[in-house]
């Protein structure tokens, strides 16, 4: 999607959309991001959903990761707004929320993995990049000592 001419110009760190998927995920994140002092954060949790097939963990199991991704998310920016999305594809649906809350960006740190887990998963990094219809932020991965 290009921008018009009649596209008003957001700052990039204005509201940045921050995919987390799990505690330890979600407080490294936030920590990549932190340097960078966003104006807005809201954190997203994606829960897939089977599509035919039995889901991947249990509704409540799910809801407790998200809670403890968005606490998580929330001990680095503690106004960060939450958001938990159901869908089949991940990707899909972190454009789809983006477009909902108004992202100005979406930063996300990649979770890593050798090729063989990035071709199973359909690399979402690479989707991420090259897919969305505003800035994406790749955080660098500095490993914390916890």
């Amino acid at each position: 999607m290009e921008p018009s001419d009649s596209d008003e110009s957001q700052p990039l760190l204005e509201h940045v959309l921050l995919p987390v998927a799990n505690e330890v995920d979600a407080r490294a994140t936030a920590a990549a991001l932190e340097p960078y002092g966003p104006d807005d954060v809201t954190a997203v949790h994606v829960v897939e959903k089977g599509g035919g097939v039995p889901d991947k963990t249990p509704a409540e199991q799910s809801e407790k990761v998200a809670a403890g991704s968005y606490a998580a998310v929330q001990s680095v920016f503690p106004d960060a707004q939450e958001h938990t999305a159901y869908a089949r594809d991940v990707v899909t649906a972190i454009f789809e929320v983006a477009e909902e809350v108004d992202a100005s960006a979406i930063a996300y740190r990649s979770r890593g993995g050798n090729r063989i887990v990035q071709f199973l998963s359909g690399d979402r990094s690479l989707k991420l990049v090259t897919k969305a219809d505003r800035p994406v932020i790749a955080l660098p991965r500095v490993e914390s000592n916890d």
